[in-house]
C-alpha cells in the first residue's frame, strides 16, 4: 500500500510516544516506541525491538503539544503490515494496519492540518 492513490487516510507527520503490547510465544511483549507518522487507519512506528510481521498489537498512544493543552491518551489495536529499516541503524520501522479506526485522533488531526 505504497501508492499514495491507494491510501484511504490522510497521513500526519506527528511524534507521540506509543506503548506497544504483542504476543511472543505464551506471554505479551511489551515496547516503547515514537510514531513517526499516523492516520485514522494507522501507524508507522520507530522502536529498537522487531515485532514480528502480522503480529496482532494493542497500543496506547500519549499525545503531547499542539492543539491539546494537556497530555491526552488513546489506545488501540491493529496487526503489523510493514517492516522496514528505522531512521538510524538501531531502529525499525513498523507499520500497523489499525482494526477499526482511531476516530478519537480525528479532532486531534484535524486541527492540524
Amino acid at each position: 500500500m505504497d501508492n499514495l492513490q491507494e491510501r484511504k487516510f490522510r497521513r500526519f507527520n506527528v511524534e507521540c510516544f506509543v506503548h506497544v503490547r504483542f504476543p511472543s510465544g505464551n506471554a505479551m511483549a511489551e515496547v516503547d516506541a515514537v510514531t513517526r507518522n499516523i492516520s485514522l487507519g494507522g501507524l508507522l512506528l520507530e522502536c529498537g525491538r522487531l515485532i514480528p510481521h502480522r503480529s496482532p498489537v494493542e497500543f496506547t498512544i500519549t499525545v503531547r503539544g499542539g492543539p491539546v493543552s494537556r497530555p491526552i491518551t488513546l489506545t488501540g489495536a491493529g496487526e503489523v503490515v510493514r517492516i522496514e529499516p528505522g531512521e538510524t541503524p538501531d531502529r525499525i520501522g513498523i507499520a500497523v494496519a489499525c482494526s477499526r479506526s482511531m476516530t478519537q485522533m480525528e479532532n486531534y488531526l484535524a486541527v492540524r492540518a
